[in-house]
């Protein structure tokens, strides 16, 4: 049966079939949703073929008579049977088979088979043929073939699709005037578009319908993308009618805290850095909350603006957190704030899940005290037990690590109904236009586009794994001259346990090609005093060489550290790999980064692998990184969490449909504006409660 056109039933009524698990695994729970489920692919039963007319490879379907069916049991056991369609004769070959499929395949059963057609010595065969009774009229349009999941066949799947289908609200929600400047797109309604692509006619190229190129795929993308406009849209307008508080210094010009700490600073800020400060000054010196990303590139010093932001914050009497993904990221901007703001008679609170019992009462009382006026630490920031006597301003560190509920549960810190803190994000990931246009539509976007003086330009190197000596011989050159290295090694996925032994064996190997040498080791299952002892050790100049994970990947900063070497570079995301080279070039010393890549049949190097590290030998630009990685991987890498509940654009695409989200974003304000009803039957229909996810 269909499911329902209603909410699924609660949990007090009877467990859901299997049937209905696996629909909603697929995420099958409204009539639309169904109507939505688009299929991968079409198969042709609209004509039949003879065989005589066949060719070698061809997916075809034939008619005919059974002539013989029989259980062969020479080599391993299968049915064979003879189907004669009068212009010559084919043998069905079942490796996989049932006695219902036996008997449906009697001899004088007139069928329907489809498949792949082989010639061969004993003449036409099918491999595991559809076959179906040769009654009734052929379709008139291609079957189609949905995405699935096991214990869900394809035949209950399809009259599921087709209830919900033919019982969905259809009707179109863009007014025909907004559609004109889209093209042919307009003349398709949403009803024709999705009747069309779930039956398409056996005469339409195939091609368009693959590439999403055809007038039915483009209708879908533009309310897709309308949708997304809406959707961010709305959540921009409601979040304008909330209240933050206020923060502008209250002391002079000149002995206003933000003022001294630019003084205090040992160096200068770069033109990017005092536009954005300038930018960040103006957001939460308003009433509104601010909703911004500030993006840099590696190294461009976002950190010091943060600091700048939590001194304003300060200096207006309210208290400011921090929270950043890892430990040792959260320790490196805890390092820099204290140092840059203790002088200045700041005091600053430190939380983590790793703290001592006593210690963290301690920092507790500080932040409901509001005596800690600056809060930085990882998740253990928006535990239930952290409460703030006033919490205004909100940073958070690498935005895409964090789900949308913990960046939501910052936000509520405040505890004053239709108060919001204003809140900074920031990523050293940057984000390409398309994506800012897109998912990131709510948010105002702050760009350090320059990188502070005196950072030098970063040497990438391809080598292949074979001249894994001569890189370790590289290595002893650059100790002999009083520099550091890292050696990262790949997290593998699958297994932890693969992870840490390749690291570990990597240490091993490293410190006996090294005598004498101070070589470390860091990976995520070491306790976290361990993690900081072997860091801080890195960072003083007493070890030469740290093996690590991913774990350095952001955050970590090590002037003298001349040399990152990357190990399997090929199994890293473009955008991980310029996180990692970012972490050498901080001092003065010529920097080089190292990728050492495997051939070969065991790591089948594709052409994503080779694109990315072609990517990365050829700029060191994150904006023109973050554009090529958009093109090879698509959004996931930029979004992170950001999307956590909410789907991705299951229709549109970033890469080619630039023109489309143009006019979605110059179309969302005047359908909002013009036809409220119409825009949010328009959301409801497309994302449901997922909206929800996009205001975080």
């Amino acid at each position: 049966m269909p499911p329902p056109s209603k909410a699924p039933a609660s949990p007090a009524r009877a467990a859901k079939s299997p049937m209905q698990k696996a629909l909603d695994r697929l995420g099958l729970k409204r009539d639309i949703d169904c109507a939505l489920h688009l299929p991968l692919r079409y198969e042709d039963e609209t004509r039949i073929t003879r065989l005589a007319d066949a060719r070698e490879g061809d997916h075809i379907q034939i008619e005919g008579t059974v002539v013989d069916c029989e259980v062969s049991l020479r080599q391993r056991r299968q049915l064979l049977v003879r189907l004669d369609d009068g212009s010559d004769a084919c043998t069905l070959r079942f490796f996989t088979f049932y006695p219902a499929l036996q008997k449906s395949l009697a001899v004088g059963t007139r069928i329907r088979a489809r498949g792949e057609v082989k010639g061969g010595f004993l003449g036409w065969t099918m491999m595991h043929p559809v076959t179906r009774a040769a009654t009734g009229e052929l379709p008139t349009a291609l079957t189609p073939v949905y995405p699935s999941v096991a214990a869900l066949p394809q035949a209950y799947l399809r009259k599921v699709v087709a209830s919900g289908l033919a019982r969905a609200d259809l009707s179109d929600t863009i007014p025909t005037d907004l559609l004109q400047e889209i093209g042919q797109q307009a003349a398709w309604g949403l009803r024709q578009a999705l009747h069309y692509l779930h039956h398409p006619r056996p005469d339409v190229a195939l091609a368009t319908l693959e590439d999403h190129s055809h007038p039915a795929w483009q209708r879908l993308k533009i309310e897709e993308l309308l949708a997304q406009q809406l959707s961010q849209l709305q959540a921009k307008r409601e979040r304008a009618q909330l209240s933050a508080p206020v923060l502008k210094p209250v002391a002079s010009h000149a002995a206003a805290l933000h003022q001294r700490l630019l003084a205090a600073l040992p160096f200068a800020l770069t033109t990017a850095q005092h536009r954005v400060v300038a930018e960040i000054s103006h957001d939460i010196a308003r009433s509104v909350p601010m909703h911004r990303l500030l993006q840099g590139d590696v190294g461009a010093g976002k950190t010091v603006v943060a600091a700048l932001a939590a001194a304003i914050c300060i200096e207006a009497g309210a208290q400011c957190a921090l929270m950043a993904p890892t430990e040792i990221l959260a320790q490196q901007h805890f390092g820099k704030l204290v140092g840059w703001l203790e002088p200045l008679g700041i005091q600053t609170a430190w939380l983590t899940g790793s703290q001592k019992t006593k210690e963290r009462r301690k920092m507790l009382a500080l932040i409901e005290s509001g005596e800690a006026a600056l809060v930085v630490g990882t998740h253990a920031v928006i535990q239930d037990k952290v409460q703030f006597k006033q919490l205004a301003l909100a940073i958070i560190d690498e935005q895409h690590r964090f789900g949308v509920a913990q960046r939501l549960a910052l936000r509520q810190k405040m505890g004053q109904e239709g108060f919001e803190p204003h809140l900074l994000m920031m990523t050293a990931t940057p984000i390409p236009r398309t994506l800012a246009m897109s998912y990131y539509a709510d948010l105002e976007v702050s760009t350090i586009d320059e990188l502070p003086p005196g950072r030098t330009p970063i040497v990438t190197k391809l080598v292949n794994e074979s001249r894994r000596d001569e890189v370790i011989e590289r290595i002893r050159a650059q100790l002999a001259q009083g520099r550091q290295v890292y050696w990262v090694c790949p997290l593998i996925e699958e297994s932890e346990a693969l992870d840490l032994v390749n690291a570990t064996e990597t240490h091993a190997q490293l410190s006996a090609a090294l005598p004498g040498v101070a070589v470390g080791l860091l990976h995520s299952r070491m306790p976290q005093a361990e993690k900081q002892a072997v860091m801080s050790l890195f960072a003083q100049g007493q070890m030469g060489v740290l093996v690590s994970t991913t774990v350095i990947e952001v955050g970590v900063d090590v002037p003298n550290a001349s040399l990152m070497v990357v190990e399997h570079a090929e199994r890293f995301g473009l955008s991980q790999l310029h996180q990692l080279r970012g972490r050498v070039g901080r001092g003065a010393a010529a920097s080089a980064c190292v990728l050492l890549y495997a051939t070969g049949e065991a790591s089948r190097l594709g052409e994503t692998a080779r694109a990315r590290l072609k990517a990365m030998q050829e700029t060191s630009d994150g904006f023109e990184i973050a554009r090529r990685d958009l093109e090879i991987r698509g959004p996931g890498e930029f979004l992170g969490a950001r999307q956590s509940g909410a789907a991705m654009l299951r229709f549109a695409d970033l890469a080619t449909d630039t023109h489309l989200l143009d006019w979605a974003r110059k179309t969302a304000p005047v359908l909002l504006d013009r036809h409220p009803e119409l825009a949010e039957r328009h959301v409801a229909r497309w994302l449901g409660g997922k909206a929800e996810f996009l205001k975080a």
